[in-house]
């Protein structure tokens, strides 16, 4: 592992913490009583669609940001992303005044490129079946100088990620309550990642689950087998932010000293958990964010008797497509 993927600490969520927090929402934890009685737990909800840019993203981007010195600021920033950590780069840099450039999917929701375009960055489009965007984003560091932040594989990003798992403990104990599991969507690593890490010194008895869609599990066959495992690429594009084709090097080699196992869930138990959420916890949900409810919903998790968090990632779907996912049968 190079110099440049150092492994983060629980001590360096605790200095994100106090890095960002005049700069992000701290979310609230939130409770519902049907949702405990479904599932016969303790459900302590941190949602992260509440967060600026509707998604968990913008914690580890204002770390890496912030945690950069003036003059490589000024040479901007670049990163790859479907969607939401691009938003979440493009309000950071916005916020500082700082050039940022999004290599993005052109089957991306609009409404996650007409964000990031809001907050004012470039964004260069790639075809994701047969163009390479880490190339792509190479070729322009290379070329402007600029300084690549990829969405998960980065400490900075890693660690502000896990500012959240920090908020949700303070709040459990706040209420007199000790998370037994907590229950993280899950696509290159990085925010369960960061959760483990912020967790293992502020609740080290909590077990730490990461919940994936079907198909696209590769993360929880990696625990199993002990090395980083790759996806076929073939399963359903339905939660378009958890694409990522294996575990990333930097955020395997935490989670899988840190991970209780994992966790796959249909489009259909997603669907489902979007319903619920719209309905009991008037919350909107994109299918990537709605993974670790799903798993809670479906029973995959068995949550009696239990005091368990879940990590509601991200609410940015398109309008038209979340019609049409409160009308499925």
């Amino acid at each position: 592992m190079s110099s440049a993927l150092r492994a983060p600490t629980a001590d360096d969520v605790l200095a994100a913490r106090r890095r960002i927090a005049p700069h992000i929402i701290r979310t609230p934890m939130l409770r519902n009583a049907e949702l405990d009685h479904l599932t016969g737990g303790k459900i302590l909800i941190k949602p992260e669609v509440l967060q600026r840019t509707g998604a968990f993203k913008l914690r580890g981007a204002t770390n890496a940001l912030r945690s950069l010195a003036p003059e490589i600021l000024q040479r901007g920033v670049v990163t790859y992303s479907s969607g939401n950590h691009g938003q979440a780069i493009a309000c950071a840099a916005q916020s500082m005044g700082v050039a940022a450039t999004v290599v993005m999917p052109s089957d991306a929701p609009a409404i996650k490129r007409e964000s990031t375009e809001r907050w004012g960055a470039k964004i260069i489009a790639y075809d994701r079946a047969h163009e390479n965007r880490e190339a792509i984003a190479a070729e322009i560091t290379a070329r402007t100088g600029a300084t690549l932040i990829p969405p998960y594989e980065h400490p900075d990003v890693i660690a502000g990620q896990g500012t959240l798992a920090l908020e949700l403990a303070d709040d459990a104990a706040g209420a007199g309550l000790q998370m037994d599991a907590l229950l993280v969507c899950t696509g290159g690593g990085g925010l369960i990642a960061g959760c483990a890490l912020g967790l293992s010194s502020a609740s080290p008895d909590t077990r730490i689950y990461c919940v994936e869609p079907a198909g696209w599990d590769d993360t929880a066959r990696s625990l199993i087998s002990g090395a980083r495992e790759k996806n076929t690429g073939t399963g359903s594009k339905f939660c378009d932010a958890l694409l990522t084709p294996t575990p990333g090097q930097l955020t395997f080699s935490i989670n899988r000293r840190l991970l209780a196992g994992g966790f796959a869930v249909t489009d259909q138990q997603v669907v489902a958990a979007m319903k619920f959420a719209a309905t009991a916890l008037k919350l909107v949900l994109e299918p990537g964010g709605a993974v670790a409810l799903a798993a809670l919903l479906a029973g995959g998790f068995d949550a009696r008797g239990l005091t368990v968090g879940v990590v509601l990632s991200g609410g940015n779907i398109d309008p038209p497509a979340f019609a049409q996912v409160l009308m499925r049968g």
